[in-house]
């Protein structure tokens, strides 16, 4: 089972960028450190708390101070770029990072960033999506001439052609044919992650999903593998979770239900964003339940494991079982203003070293257990 770190990030609007660069580029030299496998990057174009506008551009600072960590983009939302231009940047990235690279693309989920690139409609977002995966996979996989046709991109270069100079010819990924695509998803038994599971890309569930939601992922996966006879093992399916991990339950749950804690503000403003969104239906452990009737304390508490590295070892251990056998967790890294960066780096300490090599022997033992449940 593979561990990576998940950033969307998400910080108070009025922090300074370039503080808020240096506390995630901290983040994932440390990760890499305590031997986590991945760092996942978001990319927003037009938020203060989700400021990263480039983060092939961001994880290119970080290749030369890390040694193992696998980057990721967590995504690139192919619908608002040139397919052209993010098919270069990206073979750009992985040939910089020598194929530690994991290319994660998605819709767009950011309003503001709809607006402003013109792509308000979600059912042209989504089009636009796998269009745009399709002219660059294409690109990737061959030679020039490049003719490829599109509805909303084109791709032509047939008389500018020179191969003794290199000239008309697109650059291809390091890693051959293509870098792992993952894509990720939040809505209950999400489309996204069939078509992810029918092309062998890779889903990520969002960390802000209850739980019912994770589990309708894994049955949209099955769902995607049977359609192209590919045996469901969950390893390429990976699950997004909030996680704080302390000395004791007690100083765990007063960390969780800080009113004025990072947790607190990361669901608050999501909760409100999606209200905003009339799509609260995402984060809603009971999908009738009214909106009114649900609290910040409550989301957190049905989002969230907390406790001490025992406790969150079982809760894990159990939530895997009800859920599925993903073979990735990703946790997730909100704002750490003030004393919240050190418990942060405590819970990835604690994470790496007390909590993963329990859950991965767990996760063996539950491997006969997910057999017979597919049968």
């Amino acid at each position: 089972m593979k561990l990576g770190l998940f950033q969307m990030p998400l910080h108070p609007a009025t922090r300074p960028f370039h503080e808020t660069l240096k506390e995630n580029a901290k983040k994932i030299i440390y990760a890499d450190e305590l031997g986590f496998d991945q760092a996942w990057v978001g990319e927003h174009f037009s938020a203060t708390t989700e400021p990263i506008a480039a983060p092939m551009m961001f994880m290119a600072s970080l290749l030369r101070q890390t040694k193992n960590i696998v980057f990721a983009t967590g995504v690139v939302a192919l619908p608002n770029h040139d397919p052209i231009i993010v098919a270069a940047e990206a073979a750009q990235f992985d040939h910089m990072s020598e194929g530690r690279f994991i290319f994660g693309i998605g819709p767009s989920g950011l309003s503001s960033d709809h607006e402003v690139f013109g792509n308000t409609d979600g059912k042209v977002r989504t089009e636009k999506l796998l269009e745009s995966i399709d002219i660059i996979t294409r690109i990737w996989g061959q030679d020039p001439p490049y003719d490829i046709q599109g509805k909303y991109w084109n791709v032509k270069i047939t008389e500018s052609i020179v191969p003794s100079l290199g000239i008309g010819f697109m650059p291809k990924p390091y890693q051959r044919p293509l870098p792992p695509i993952a894509m990720s998803a939040m809505s209950p038994f999400s489309g996204t992650v069939k078509t992810a599971a029918e092309r062998g890309w890779m889903p990520i569930s969002a960390n802000f999903c209850p739980e019912y939601i994770v589990a309708s992922h894994y049955k949209k996966y099955v769902e995607g593998c049977n359609a192209v006879d590919r045996v469901p093992h969950g390893k390429d399916w990976y699950v997004a979770r909030n996680m704080v991990i302390a000395d004791s339950e007690q100083e765990a749950l007063d960390i969780v239900l800080n009113p004025k804690g990072s947790l607190y503000y990361y669901f608050d403003y999501l909760w409100t964003v999606m209200k905003r969104a009339n799509y609260t239906v995402v984060m809603k452990e009971d999908p009738n339940a009214p909106d009114e009737s649900i609290t910040t304390e409550d989301l957190i508490k049905s989002m969230t494991i907390y406790g001490t590295p025992k406790t969150v070892t079982e809760k894990l251990v159990a939530f895997r079982e009800r859920v599925g056998p993903f073979g990735g967790l990703l946790m997730s890294s909100p704002d750490g203003s003030g004393p919240e960066l050190d418990r942060q780096l405590k819970t990835m300490k604690h994470l790496a070293e007390d909590v993963m090599p329990k859950l991965r022997r767990a996760a063996l033992d539950q491997e006969s257990l997910f057999a017979v449940s597919a049968e």
